[in-house]
């Protein structure tokens, strides 16, 4: 049985956790599922944004416990091996040249929380809780700090890594991880929001931007950055959509791509 559905609908696909009975937490197939499934999101076209969904009452619990039984008995090799194949769905998710949504519907945990930071825009509802477990099983977040941290900031990474306190929808939204908090009832509405306003906008403007945000973030501001933007600019200024979004704005007038 897939562990994913997925569903196209005005280029908007949506891509659904499907294991409720499990709280939606991931093993090998799974974690080879999502990374193919953003591959080949990367590949088509027709879809101008994607949402990261799930069904049941977790968005994700993290690993599977018949997968974590398995790993118990892994050799250093199998585990470097296994947390390899995770990293490359959690880079497959954070590079997808479309710009991705996580809808967090419910709770999120451990490894769970490396689909949320990976990625670009996440809300969640007022109910979810979070946290980085890790260290109550005498591990570390390893794989998912990259893109954990980047979004949670260096000085909220160092108290929950930590501590492994769980938090609130309220408490992720002030450090960083969600954007927006949400009522159940509001969810699909705030998502479909931003959905619209991603798909609203010049597709190659869109992968540039983020992008830019990924190659911009964090690095010291100094000439050769300081080239890059200004060549990143002229590069979109002088492409057809980027002709096309000014001269539409000019003319008042909608550009092709919202036609």
């Amino acid at each position: 049985m897939n562990a994913l559905t997925l569903h196209d609908q005005d280029a908007v696909r949506t891509i659904t956790l499907a294991r409720p009975e499990v709280r939606n937490a991931f093993n090998d197939e799974v974690i080879a599922e999502l990374k193919n499934a953003f591959l080949a999101v990367a590949q088509d076209a027709s879809v101008r944004c994607v949402v990261l969904a799930a069904e049941g009452p977790a968005f994700c619990a993290g690993a599977d416990l018949n997968w974590m039984r398995r790993m118990a008995d892994y050799s250093r090799e199998e585990n470097r091996a296994d947390a390899g194949e995770l990293a490359a769905m959690l880079r497959a998710i954070y590079e997808c040249p479309q710009p991705t949504i996580a809808r967090v519907q419910g709770d999120v945990y451990a490894g769970g929380m490396g689909l949320v930071a990976a990625c670009d825009i996440a809300v969640g509802v007022d109910t979810a809780q979070f946290c980085l477990s890790e260290v109550k099983l005498g591990l570390i977040p390893a794989t998912i700090s990259p893109y954990v941290i980047r979004a949670m900031g260096v000085r909220a990474a160092h108290r929950y890594f930590l501590t492994a306190e769980r938090f609130g929808a309220a408490e992720a939204h002030r450090i960083g991880l969600l954007h927006a908090v949400v009522t159940a009832d509001a969810l699909d509405a705030e998502v479909a929001e931003l959905t619209q306003a991603l798909v609203n906008a010049s597709p190659h403007a869109v992968r540039a931007c983020k992008r830019l945000v990924q190659d911009v973030a964090e690095r010291e501001i100094n000439d050769a950055l300081v080239r890059q933007t200004v060549e990143a600019i002229a590069d979109i200024r002088a492409s057809d959509e980027g002709r096309e979004g000014v001269q539409a704005f000019l003319q008042k007038r909608k550009p092709h791509w919202m036609a």
